[in-house]
């Protein structure tokens, strides 16, 4: 009785859900259907591969103003998956906006910034070898994170935000259902990761702003546990009970897509879940969020490891041999992590008019024994999201658009 009872409200979320975004769940399944060879597995088995889809159709006025139509595939805001490096992107938003807040003089996103260590496993930071100047700063860390998804990076922007200041900041924007309450690669447990680093924005020897070790007293673990697969690793050996996610991050699809539509289309949202950004710091977003790291100098980065599709996995999966069509920008975050491979994205074809939004996750774990590090991305993930992106990319080819769309404000000259 209580599994029916849980059938049941899982059922009527997805209603709610759908009702409440307007997802049309029934286009999606036919779609991938039309290519049984590529999607036939994970069609039939969703629940395994955790997959959900979240596809938005673009569409502009004679003003070229855009209105959104949104296809769903498993939508469901109560199904855990590992969000990965994905909850760079609203760090990397935030961190412009606190700094557009604080409203002090002198403080920029490329002013040099010095973070501290006051308790275990903080690290400092005083130089950035990679930076033009050799320093620090949010936006060098932006950068970083926009571009190959760096895990310091991110690490510096969770300090600079404060556990507390994160959260309640996107809760305030409506983005409830979302936790992001840890470091990445590090391994802090909850008390070091409760206490973020202290923090100098400086000029020379002139201190800007400032802020202490910043403690939170509140629990972002989930109440009960999420455990997924048949067991992990630990050490040698492997523990045969499902691996409990309660103490990691969270970000739903539905709140993925829709922090970057506030980003790509923030005068098509609520005034409330927009960021407090300048035309100057979305301009920023938009060029690293689609710049290749090949066309980098400051980061330097190398062709054999960052080729020029890196961290673009919607089209191109993981194809370090594949030439980017130069008419097409995809503006992006991934994720990967525990086997678990997500993208969420805005892809531009300027010669063809078109533009859409695709989000997508999936769980690539056949063996379910987490901390193996025998993950599928390789044989299921990756090729899942080439051959995703490029049949969306084709359908989009298919559609009449009564006006073609101004994407001006998305061609960008990529330069350091």
């Amino acid at each position: 009785m209580k599994k029916i009872y849980f059938i049941i409200s899982i059922l009527l979320m997805n209603i709610i859900i759908s009702n409440a975004q307007k997802i049309n769940t029934d286009f999606l399944p036919n779609l991938l259907a039309t290519k049984p060879e590529q999607f036939k597995e994970l069609l039939d088995s969703p629940e395994k591969y955790r997959l959900q889809i979240l596809y938005t159709q673009i569409d502009r006025d004679k003003n070229n103003r855009p209105k959104f139509t949104s296809y769903g595939y498993r939508i469901n805001n109560t199904e855990y998956f590992y969000p990965a490096s994905t909850v760079k992107f609203p760090a990397s938003a935030l961190a412009l906006e606190k700094i557009n807040n604080l409203n002090i003089k002198g403080l920029t996103k490329e002013t040099t910034m010095m973070t501290g260590a006051e308790y275990e496993r903080h690290t400092p930071v005083s130089k950035d070898s990679t930076s033009e100047n050799g320093l620090p700063s949010v936006a060098h860390y932006i950068k970083k994170i926009l571009m190959v998804s760096d895990n310091d990076a991110f690490n510096r922007l969770y300090e600079f935000l404060g556990q507390d200041g994160f959260n309640d900041a996107l809760h305030k924007k409506g983005y409830e259902n979302t936790r992001i309450f840890h470091r990445l690669q590090v391994g802090m447990n909850k008390e070091q990761n409760r206490r973020t680093n202290p923090i100098k924005f400086v000029s020379g020897k002139e201190i800007i702003y400032q802020q202490p070790m910043v403690i939170s007293e509140k629990n972002y673990s989930s109440e009960t546990p999420i455990g997924i697969g048949k067991g992990y690793m630990q050490g040698d050996s492997v523990v045969n009970t499902p691996f409990d996610f309660k103490d990691r991050n969270f970000y739903p699809l539905l709140d993925q897509q829709a922090v970057l539509k506030s980003i790509i289309f923030p005068e098509a949202v609520e005034a409330k879940k927009r960021f407090n950004l300048k035309d100057e710091d979305y301009q920023f977003l938009y060029k690293y969020m689609s710049q290749m790291p090949t066309e980098s100098t400051y980061p330097n980065y190398h062709l054999t490891e960052f080729y020029p599709t890196y961290c673009k996995f919607m089209l191109y999966g993981s194809g370090k041999n594949d030439v980017p069509n130069p008419n097409i920008r995809i503006f992006n975050k991934v994720g990967d992590a525990y086997g678990f491979l997500l993208d969420n994205a805005y892809i531009v074809d300027f010669e063809k008019g078109i533009e859409f939004m695709v989000s997508a996750v999936l769980l690539c774990n056949k063996d379910e024994i987490f901390n193996d590090d025998k993950y599928d991305y390789d044989t299921i993930g990756f090729p899942f999201m080439k051959n995703l992106g490029q049949l969306i990319y084709n359908h989009e080819l298919t559609r009449t658009r009564k006006y073609k769309p101004d994407l001006s404000k998305f061609k960008i000259v990529y330069d350091k």
